[in-house]
């Protein structure tokens, strides 16, 4: 793609979500989200494969259905209020509305199907930016409005974000789709507890970013899509082979990593809330994500590939993508722990 192009692009998608966060009024947030889904489109198509034309057209559809229900929600509110301020939802019909929408934006379950089918199709760098930047304008929407909302609904839909995020990726194949129903699980994390410890959100959201990153540029940088092609990582570098199954797992929630850290503090405050049934379905939840991530560390790190390499050589070619985002992100995804509490009294 000519640098240019990108250039604006990528300066579209940062106003996008910028002008979002900025709005208090609903027609300036709705352009915010237009302008932002407008400006990723031709990146999703740009490799002009009939695969990626099929992904950009479902998330097209997708986003084009959220948005009008945004809109008529907010049209509703306005009708009834009399103001387009969002901080003003006294309709529980426009705030249903909108939640749901908001929902189908970014994947919640049941309104997730969408999600792997689109991420299966794109490249992984696309992949990465529609798994983390494309979520920041809908949630900070979503914690503007949920004060407005019934809390049943918001539970319910993170309870069963988690359970689908958990239960979806236990017989992929396709890494992609397998971050996909990752993506899935940890924004149900972030809306159960919204209505309790928005901090505890926006915590959950900042380490998912860093264990995301960290897994789609491990995978970018050694052109891995497909399960058993993690059995070759460890002759191209053996250090990622080291590093990947630890992201992964952090990405699970196992302790020491990183992503232990919003799972401990968000099942306490729910047991803080006096709701421990909540709490058990969404820690099964975890173990059940925590067990296709355990799948791809066995098929990394215990496998080696049936196919004989003819010579070696090809495999320790230098790669010319950057390393140094990779290595930050990878360091956040596995160091964080020990640092929980002053992270905690940073964000509250």
């Amino acid at each position: 793609m000519n640098p240019y192009v990108l250039t604006i692009l990528l300066s579209s998608l940062g106003l996008g979500t910028t002008l979002t966060f900025a709005s208090s009024h609903w027609l300036l947030a709705w352009m915010g989200l237009e302008i932002n889904t407008l400006a990723i489109l031709p990146l999703m198509a740009q490799h002009h494969h009939p695969r990626a034309v099929e992904a950009t057209t479902k998330y097209f559809l997708t986003q084009a259905t959220a948005a009008a229900m945004i809109l008529f929600a907010s049209t509703t509110n306005a009708w009834i209020t009399g103001g387009w301020d969002m901080n003003d939802m006294s309709s529980p019909i426009a705030s249903t509305m909108v939640i749901t929408a908001l929902a189908l934006k970014i994947g919640l379950a049941p309104m997730h199907f969408w999600m792997p089918e689109v991420l299966q199709g794109l490249d992984l760098l696309t992949g990465l930016i529609l798994s983390t930047w494309q979520k920041l304008a809908p949630l900070a929407l979503i914690i503007q409005t949920a004060q407005a909302v019934d809390p049943v609904l918001l539970t319910a839909l993170g309870l069963v974000s988690t359970l689908v995020g958990g239960w979806g990726g236990l017989n992929q194949t396709q890494l992609r789709k397998i971050l996909a129903y990752s993506s899935i699980a940890h924004m149900g994390w972030m809306l159960v507890i919204l209505q309790y410890a928005p901090q505890l959100t926006l915590l959950a959201l900042l380490t998912y970013i860093f264990m995301t990153s960290a897994a789609f540029l491990t995978l970018k940088i050694s052109s891995a899509t497909k399960l058993n092609t993690l059995a070759v990582v460890w002759s191209k570098s053996p250090v990622l082979t080291v590093a990947t199954p630890l992201v992964l797992l952090s990405l699970g929630g196992l302790p020491p990593l990183t992503g232990f850290m919003p799972k401990w503090l968000i099942l306490q405050e729910l047991a803080k809330q006096s709701l421990p049934l909540a709490a058990t379905v969404m820690a099964l939840a975890a173990l059940l994500s925590l067990y296709f991530y355990l799948r791809l560390c066995y098929a990394m790190t215990l496998t080696i590939s049936p196919n004989t390499t003819a010579a070696t050589t090809p495999w320790r070619a230098q790669t010319t993508q950057a390393s140094l985002p990779l290595a930050l992100f990878t360091t956040m995804a596995l160091g964080l722990l020990p640092v929980s509490p002053a992270i905690v009294m940073l964000v509250t």
